[in-house]
């Protein structure tokens, strides 16, 4: 029997020509959160659940009802008539193969971040968005968190001037934040699809531990980079309207999960953004470190402008500003006497002598209402786009701008070099 969470809308005042029905391949924290967030949308409906693992599809029918058709195999999905829209929330090297797969089969894509795996793919996914003409976005929550409209709204106002630096730093503290999930005891060639994991990564014997910490491998996922400094990266173009950098210098280590992963677990990068007609030239600096010794995520920026700062996270921003500088001061004592006097004289008819302090402003805060979910927002964007038909902020384009750089971080970390990338036409200079 469908449980009340199984049909989202159920009882909602949605005409049925409104309905949208969704299927969710690659079952893991990921895709049941974006599920369940799917479902909060008054219409949005759940059909199908494809997954590997057969424990995660028992998983979906015990909480949304026999009534879901449950699959291994995605293509069963993707044939189905009564899907509207797919969330794919698999190992990010299946992202752009079931990207273009599910948008050719007339199906809208909301694709977890980051969009692709590999620099060389994100044309691809472009240009299906651009062949089919289905809605597509990517899972980014950063682009349409209200603490992140605002921080656009005010940089884009000049609250802070003329943008010169950006900080940014996700760093999480716990087991599970990097990564070390879960692996359940029935784990085994038998419950597992091992041939359809690793889809087109190098073959090898089955091992539970890379299917449910597949983040820690490279075969599989993007690391750091990848999994955090792409939302980094989404947040600050949609503030700024950047395009994206131009050169991207990364290092890192692997310091603290000495567990058999072969990707960093800090990774420090520095990005160059040149000029744009949305921005002036600025430099950014991205931070990830997976154990810090305090028990919370730390995650925040800071827009530093030449007449102040913009420091946000997830759920607050504080705009700080200083007084302009009544005069520039001066160093004299190291001159003669008489040039002292003669500077001072042509310094003061220039400034004139006055109350030099300067008045204090105020910091200005924002944070969103109480009970607002910037997760839940994200996916009330693309089911209004779904319907709507008009393109989201976060298309294909939007999602290649930021996996790209991101992307060129590993690369710059692995092959131990600086990368550089056009941001105008998305490839790879050099």
């Amino acid at each position: 029997m469908l449980t009340a969470a199984g049909l989202a809308g159920a009882g909602q005042s949605v005409s049925p020509s409104d309905r949208i029905r969704i299927a969710t391949i690659g079952f893991g924290g990921m895709g049941m959160g974006d599920t369940k967030y799917a479902l909060s949308v008054p219409g949005v409906e759940l059909a199908a659940v494809c997954d590997i693992y057969d424990g995660r599809l028992t998983r979906a029918r015990e909480v949304y009802g026999d009534r879901v058709f449950t699959t291994r195999d995605y293509r069963e999905v993707l044939a189905r008539k009564d899907i509207d829209s797919v969330i794919i929330a698999t190992p990010d090297h299946w992202h752009a193969t079931l990207s273009i797969a599910a948008m050719e089969a007339g199906k809208d894509v909301y694709c977890e971040k980051p969009m692709v795996q590999s620099v060389v793919d994100g044309k691809a996914v472009i240009a299906a968005q651009e062949r089919t003409g289905r809605i597509f976005q990517v899972g980014s929550q950063y682009v349409t968190s209200a603490v992140y409209q605002k921080a656009r709204e005010l940089v884009q106002a000049g609250a802070i001037g003329r943008l010169t630096m950006v900080e940014a730093w996700l760093d999480r503290n716990t087991a599970l934040g990097a990564w070390q999930y879960s692996i359940p005891p029935d784990a085994s060639p038998a419950t597992v699809d091992w041939d359809r994991f690793l889809g087109n990564a190098p073959r090898r014997p089955f091992e539970a531990i890379r299917l449910f910490r597949w983040r820690n491998y490279q075969d599989y996922g993007t690391g750091v980079a990848g999994d955090l400094f792409v939302h980094l990266l989404s947040g600050l173009h949609h503030v700024t309207g950047s395009r994206g950098p131009e050169r991207i210098l990364a290092t890192g280590g692997l310091r603290y999960w000495d567990d058999g992963r072969d990707v960093p677990d800090v990774m420090f990068a520095m990005l160059d953004y040149g000029k744009q007609a949305s921005h002036p030239a600025f430099t950014m600096s991205l931070r990830v470190n997976l154990k810090s010794g305090v028990p919370d995520e730390r995650f925040g920026f800071r827009f530093m402008g030449t007449d102040g700062v913009i420091t946000t996270s997830m759920s607050s921003l504080l705009l700080e500003k200083a007084p302009p500088e009544r005069e520039p001061g001066y160093s004299i004592d190291t001159f003669p006497k008489a040039v002292q006097e003669e500077f001072l004289r042509q310094y003061r008819q220039k400034y004139p002598a006055g109350d030099q302090t300067p008045a204090k402003i105020e910091p200005e805060r924002f944070a969103p209402p109480s009970g607002y979910d910037a997760h839940r927002e994200h996916h009330r964007v693309f089911y209004q786009a779904v319907r709507s038909r008009k393109k989201p902020v976060e298309d294909a384009v939007f999602g290649f701008r930021a996996a790209g750089p991101a992307l060129l971080a590993n690369t710059s970390y692995f092959e131990k070099r600086m990368c550089h990338w056009d941001p105008d036409a998305m490839t790879v200079r050099g």
